[in-house]
């Protein structure tokens, strides 16, 4: 429901909601730019009176002098019988420029204020503003849920692609954003007469006046106590009238002054009320504020960007929303798959098992977690596919799951697989279907096979647990799932560097160019056929699929775009497909590949110190982010190979880092020479060294297979526990992350 009242508001007010915004970002400019152009004297230092006497000596025939938010002075005056009005320098009196509001600011702002369609306008801009009051709380509550609790909020946000763009936006412009909804709500519904308006009564002309000689204005004494920057307008008397007086509104109220005493007559405090409604005012305009207004600017310019995230987004869990499954129904089901998806990504995992299932002759019945129903009287098999939600919640479809499990009547041949689908770059991946398996199993139920998790909606994982599946049910079920497959490019093998055959672990460092297109004119009109070089960094993935495979296999890249190349170091595995295809290419050999960001797994920015530890090929990635180290940043790799003559990937590229100060220091293990030694006991090694570095703030990354990664965790346990804390601490914090295979 939250989700709804987040998205469905800003789908239908999109493009009104971008005009507001943009509108609103251009508006913001203006405070700055009048206050830049301002004359504005220290506090205390110019009173009304001597205000008004340089002016006067300017203009002789001042009518009115006025001061604007931003602290600009404007006198109105008659010139040769006609009304005309300057910016003048408050120091001097003197004139700036003739004062000509700008016509397209104006026009910005009736564009910003009612869509350039009078009242009909205003009352659409007014709804679109509480709109958008509900489109931030919304967004408030679900990125605190994303992130696990409200004191979380201002911790790393994991994930990537356009759901991480639009948490990030929305955590720096949401408190803009609210600010600017809530009070644009606020004028809107006092203009409409929704809620009351603040009622100043003008206060009421003096009855009795001096009626004497009229005093210079620069020695009547309610000016002289009076600091020009609370003036707001001063209105001269009729001249040649001793029995007219000024008119004077002030920040604090309005009232008059006599001519010639000088004393301030029937001055009236604004009420509170007022003040609270003038404040209002300021704060949606930024008008006297102008850093506010450039903030309230640039949180207004993140809306474009949250509109399209918002939107691509919500087109994608639309394209992967579950097609109809054909199920027979619970009561007549042998097989029952139950979905917990949170942006229907899930689903089409489910309907490929559904469908193999089938084909094997099973009775399947498919639904959401949260009909789960009390009984299932012929199923002999309950798949749970579940991912998880923020912070190990549980994902939409699934919220109810644990409620109804309670009244859950288990028969003794019932037996039950869990599959958690999540991102490692989350602390607490797939929690939920790790909760959801212990749930089950203190339930009563047997596992048919252990929890299995899979990370980034891996097709390999997805296939590897539906040939474990097969074995345990006795049947053929090939999982072919591959969600969304991206756009590929076409890259060419230009260099390769061989290793480890020796020691039977062949490793290649493959680097590649992008293939460029010849293309006619029409294609250059028409941009068909490009073959521009896709951005990455080192630590991205590039998704390769080999001939006459079925899912795309991913690489950590070592290289950046930059760089000119794109560089994979792979280790050939025992009928690994892909890796095999790999290994056997040639130079001036193609491929097809796709880019995956992988932004979780980086370096911090600033002049922490970095600890990379990987082992095999692991050390791709590492070996990138060391290349661009050309800040000379203290960097620190501990890498595992199996023996130095045989595999001793970038050996020449790391001592070169170590030589120009890109590495600043380097600890290799081999288990297969003579000190027989693996990273992990490398880094025991330098525990305190480690730890010291930990204590002021280095960051640690890790990369290769997921046991080497166990194992490395557990050193850094050992290694963190007189600091009070862990790996876990860590990885909330951004200071641990992993890139496992």
């Amino acid at each position: 429901m939250l989700r709804k009242l987040h998205g469905l508001p800003g789908l239908f007010a999109a493009l009104l909601l971008l005009v507001l915004a943009i509108s609103g970002a251009v508006l913001s400019i203006v405070p700055a730019l009048e206050r830049s152009a301002a004359t504005v004297p220290a506090a205390s230092d110019l009173s009304v009176a001597a205000l008004a006497e340089r002016i006067v000596a300017n203009y002789p025939s001042t009518e009115q002098i006025t001061r604007s938010p931003a602290g600009e002075i404007i006198v109105y005056y008659n010139r040769d019988g006609q009304p005309a009005s300057d910016l003048v320098n408050p120091i001097s009196g003197a004139s700036i420029a003739t004062y000509q509001p700008s016509a397209w600011v104006r026009w910005v702002k009736n564009l910003h204020r009612s869509f350039l369609l009078g009242d009909s306008g205003r009352m659409l801009a007014g709804i679109l503003a509480a709109l958008m009051v509900l489109i931030c709380l919304s967004g408030l509550f679900l990125l605190a849920r994303r992130m696990g609790g409200w004191t979380s909020i201002l911790q790393q946000i994991a994930g990537s692609g356009s759901q991480r763009i639009h948490a990030e936006c929305a955590r720096f412009a949401v408190i803009g954003l609210l600010l600017s909804a809530l009070t644009g709500s606020y004028m809107s519904a006092v203009r409409f007469e929704l809620l009351p308006e603040a009622s100043n009564a003008e206060p009421a002309f003096p009855t009795q006046v001096s009626a004497g000689t009229p005093a210079a204005v620069g020695s009547l004494s309610a000016l002289l106590s009076l600091d020009s920057k609370q003036l707001r307008e001063l209105v001269f008397p009729y001249p040649n009238d001793p029995s007219d007086v000024y008119s004077l509104s002030t920040t604090q109220g309005a009232g008059f002054v006599d001519q010639s005493s000088g004393a301030l007559l029937q001055f009236q405090q604004h009420s509170s009320h007022s003040q609270f409604q003038r404040w209002m005012t300021i704060l949606h305009t930024g008008e006297g504020l102008w850093w506010l207004a450039l903030l309230l600017g640039l949180a207004a310019l993140t809306v474009p960007v949250l509109a399209f995230t918002g939107v691509q987004t919500w087109w994608q869990r639309r394209s992967s929303a579950l097609v109809h499954i054909e199920s027979v129904s619970s009561a007549d089901a042998d097989t029952i798959i139950l979905v917990g998806s949170e942006g229907n990504a899930t689903w089409g995992f489910a309907q490929d098992l559904h469908s193999q299932l089938n084909l094997a002759g099973k009775q399947v019945y498919c639904a959401a977690m949260n009909d789960l129903a009390q009984h299932y009287p012929q199923a002999s098999t309950l798949f749970i596919l579940t991912s998880t939600y923020g912070d190990g919640d549980a994902p939409a479809s699934a919220s109810q799951f644990m409620t109804l499990l309670e009244n859950f009547q288990a028969d003794n041949q019932l037996k039950v697989a869990v599959l958690g689908f999540g991102d490692q770059q989350f602390p607490k991946f797939c929690q939920y279907a790790l909760d959801v398996d212990n749930a089950l199993s203190n339930k009563g139920l047997q596992r048919l096979h252990p929890v299995t998790l899979i990370n980034h909606s891996s097709a390999t994982q997805f296939r590897h647990w539906g040939e474990a599946i097969s074995k345990h049910l006795g049947l053929a079920l090939k999982l072919t799932h591959n969600p969304a497959p991206a756009a590929t490019v076409a890259f060419e093998l230009v260099e390769r560097a061989d290793y480890g055959v020796a020691v039977n672990a062949p490793t290649s460092i493959l680097r590649f160019k992008t293939v460029q297109h010849d293309r006619n004119l029409w294609q250059i009109l028409t941009l068909q056929n490009r073959q521009q070089t896709p951005y990455f960094e080192a630590g991205d993935l590039v998704g390769v699929t080999p001939p006459n495979g079925h899912s795309a296999r991913l690489y950590s890249l070592a290289s950046s775009s930059s760089d000119g190349q794109l560089e994979i170091c792979v280790r050939k595995q025992a009928n690994g497909l892909c890796s095999s295809y790999l290994h056997n290419l040639q130079l001036g050999d193609r491929i097809a590949g796709f880019i995956q960001r992988n932004p979780g797994f980086r370096p911090t920015g600033g002049d922490q110190s970095i600890i990379l530890v990987g082992a095999g090929a692991g050390i791709g990635p590492l070996a990138g982010f060391i290349r661009k180290n050309t800040a000379h940043n203290p960097m620190y790799l501990y890498w595992g190979g199996r023996n130095p003559e045989s595999d001793f990937l970038y050996e020449p590229e790391l001592n070169n880092y170590l030589t120009d100060s890109r590495l600043t220091g380097l600890n290799t293990t081999f288990p297969r020479a003579a000190e027989k030694a693996y990273v992990q006991d490398a880094i025991l090694a330098d525990e305190v060294a480690l730890r010291q570095l930990i204590e002021k703030g280095a960051q640690v990354l890790v990369c290769g297979g997921r046991d080497m990664a166990s194992s490395v965790s557990q050193v850094f346990n050992i290694i963190l526990k007189p600091l009070n804390t862990n790996v876990d601490n860590l990885k909330v914090e951004g200071r641990y992350l992993e890139d496992v295979y």
